[in-house]
């Protein structure tokens, strides 16, 4: 109790109560939110995650876009993971993005959706972003402050993987609705997942699901489904914590060929159809 006073209590010394509920002295706790840009308009804010990298974060969240749009609704994708951005390429946009006096304007996909990443503002990108972490972040801030996303259902942001710089300015900057935290069928899932989960907890960040990719593999001849990397461990790991599993993708080549060459946007897969119900559910 005393901890609190010290936190939200102007007179916290003085102080003989024993909860600050109706003090006047009582302090609102500061919020770290951004304002988006004027022009600007969110219904959610959804968060694609991992604890480790190499798991398909973007092809997960590209792949959403993509059931989203076809849904109909307005969708977004603000790529975060500014040192390896790969949503344009896997699009085929190449930018620049365009600016104005009223902010920057986000590339759009072929299939209407609209892209804000590093790779999209820079001279060439397949330079190497060599930063710290202050001035990451800072961008990523201005993914939202400065770029005009006009009127949006859904922006999803693609995250680096981890738990460091990056996923925390966003989830402090950002009104961030709640996260799909993507894993593989492997004995560290559940580390991976829990310290995704574990974050999320500790910024009262709600956790809408869990996205294993590459979960199987589908025999071209006979149609059977193969687990090379053993027994899935999603449900497991996600039933541990409460978390529902919201699609299990396969390992595909046409997956991989669809972003080499610049074509992800004809890419819908009806296993990701359990996460469009979980994301489309939420209520403002």
């Amino acid at each position: 109790m005393a901890d609190e006073k010290e936190r939200n209590c102007s007179g916290a010394e003085s102080c003989s109560r024993e909860s600050c509920e109706g003090c006047p002295g009582a302090q609102t706790p500061v919020s770290f939110l951004e304002e988006p840009n004027a022009y600007t308009e969110v219904g959610h804010v959804i968060g694609v995650v991992s604890g480790k990298g190499g798991v398909g974060k973007s092809l997960v969240t590209a792949t959403l876009a993509n059931m989203l749009a076809a849904a109909g609704w307005r969708v977004g994708i603000m790529d975060a993971d500014i040192t390896g951005p790969s949503i344009p390429r896997m699009y085929g946009l190449t930018g620049p993005a365009s600016a104005m006096e009223e902010g920057i304007l986000p590339e759009i996909t072929r299939n209407d959706i609209k892209v804000m990443s590093l790779n999209l503002l820079v001279p060439d990108p397949e330079q190497a972003v060599v930063w710290r972490g202050p001035v990451i972040a800072g961008t990523v801030k201005q993914f939202w402050t400065d770029v005009i996303w006009g009127e949006l259902d859904y922006l999803l942001v693609d995250m680096p993987p981890g738990t460091g710089d990056v996923p925390l300015t966003v989830f402090q900057s950002l009104p961030v609705d709640g996260i799909m935290i993507v894993t593989s069928p492997q004995d560290l899932v559940r580390m991976i997942v829990k310290k995704a989960w574990n974050m999320a907890e500790m910024m009262n960040i709600p956790v809408l699901g869990v996205v294993e990719n590459f979960s199987f593999v589908t025999c071209p001849d006979c149609g059977k489904k193969i687990e090379l990397f053993g027994k899935s461990r999603a449900e497991e790991a996600a039933g541990e914590m409460g978390i529902p599993v919201a699609g299990r993708l396969p390992l595909d080549p046409s997956l991989a060929q669809a972003a080499d060459a610049g074509a992800f946007d004809t890419v819908l897969r009806d296993e990701l159809s359990d996460a469009v119900r979980i994301v489309t559910s939420l209520k403002k």
